[in-house]
């Protein structure tokens, strides 16, 4: 946990934003897909490598020794290619509105990932976790060859335009920023409780962390359809992107809330499933159980605010909140363990939300007295 949880810190600067930079020129307009495909390919490559040998060398220094190199190696190449890939090819069908493909594509790693996991659990009962690293390889590397071939052959051949990356660089670094500050938030309590508190600790923390995942996916699956959507509704301003944000938030705002109530109830029958090590699981289950609900409002205040072309602001927002967690979590972990861990989750999803409503209240008053003033200088 505490390894997956360093590499996806700066895995999102892997491509330099990339994939979002494709799905917000695309779904404007179609034909730039080839271009804005071997871009974000190029990109990640390059950016990728770079990424892979900085990792490496941070987490010699902040990981305890007992974890081999070779694991932060094999999870790199999983998480901070592999992976990102993958993802390149899911956010390709994603800007041309074919959902379904983006789907399958970001499903079909964790399906590998399990069907390993299945293999390791029969044949190793009592597995290292560097053997578990192999397969993690292995089952990503298979998914990203499928998904990029899928991608060549159904939208068709990348081809490359360098001279746009330069320019494009700025918001492609505030999307990738962005993204990193969100997996800090989300993430770096595990890579420092496998520091500040104990390895136990981490993964009771860790596997509760999974189950909230598991359980916000629905709510990710409806966001990251209506993602373009954004982009296209951002055009004409943050008010239209608010509105449409509007207009989904209630019926995900619902699922939430009886999520946190499924969860809370659900939450002794979770050691039934994972084995009865994980007893203490139940209590972190409770605690986080809120985050679903706090993370589905700030995502669609968030994504307004991304819509319409103010990720900058949102970026600063994602850095000020990672920020408050890091702080939050050195001053909770070593004193309350995985609780601290949890308390500074919630405070930070809930700040998140506050500073983003905040932000949509702000630039949509100037976007309106700005308006109003042309309308008076046209008069």
């Amino acid at each position: 946990m505490g390894t997956v949880a360093l590499i996806a810190i700066a895995a999102p600067f892997a491509g330099a934003g990339a994939g979002n930079l494709l799905i917000k020129n695309v779904s404007r307009d179609k034909s730039l897909f080839a271009v804005y495909w071997g871009n974000a390919l190029f990109s990640l490559l390059v950016s990728g490598l770079a990424l892979m040998g900085v990792i490496v060398l941070v987490a010699h220094w902040i990981l305890p020794r007992t974890i081999p190199m070779l694991l932060i190696v094999l999870i790199c190449l999983s998480d901070m290619i592999g992976a990102r890939l993958n993802d390149l090819a899911a956010n390709a069908f994603q800007s041309m509105d074919r959902i379904s493909f983006t789907a399958r594509l970001g499903l079909a790693p964790f399906v590998l990932r399990l069907v390993s996991a299945v293999i390791i659990i029969s044949v190793w009962h009592h597995a290292s976790a560097l053997t578990l690293g192999w397969f993690y390889l292995g089952s990503t590397a298979i998914s990203c060859a499928v998904a990029i071939a899928v991608v060549n052959w159904k939208l068709g051949p990348p081809t490359l335009e360098l001279a746009r990356i330069p320019r494009e660089m700025k918001e492609g670094f505030y999307f990738g920023a962005g993204l990193s500050a969100q997996t800090i938030y989300n993430d770096i309590d595990k890579t420092m409780m496998a520091s500040l508190s104990t390895l136990d600790a981490t993964g009771i923390y860790g596997a509760a962390y999974r189950v909230i995942d598991v359980a916000f996916t629905p709510v990710r699956s409806v966001k990251d359809a209506a993602y373009a959507n954004f982009f296209r509704s951002g055009q004409h301003g943050l008010g239209s992107s608010y509105a449409y944000a509007k207009r989904l938030l209630p019926r995900m705002a619902a699922y939430s809330v009886l999520a946190f109530f499924g969860l809370f109830v659900l939450a002794p029958l979770f050691p039934y499933v994972i084995g009865k090590d994980f007893a203490r699981t139940v209590e972190a289950l409770r605690w986080l159980a809120p985050l679903p609900l706090l993370k589905t409002i700030s995502y669609m205040f968030s994504d307004s605010v991304t819509g319409a072309g103010y990720q900058g602001y949102r970026t600063a927002a994602q850095v000020s909140v990672a920020l408050l967690n890091v702080g939050l979590n050195f001053w909770l972990i070593p004193a309350y363990s995985w609780r601290g861990a949890a308390w500074s989750s919630l405070a930070c999803d809930a700040t998140l939300a506050l500073v983003m409503y905040a932000v949509l209240t702000v630039v949509m008053a100037r976007e309106a007295r700005m308006s109003t003033e042309l309308a008076a200088k046209g008069a």
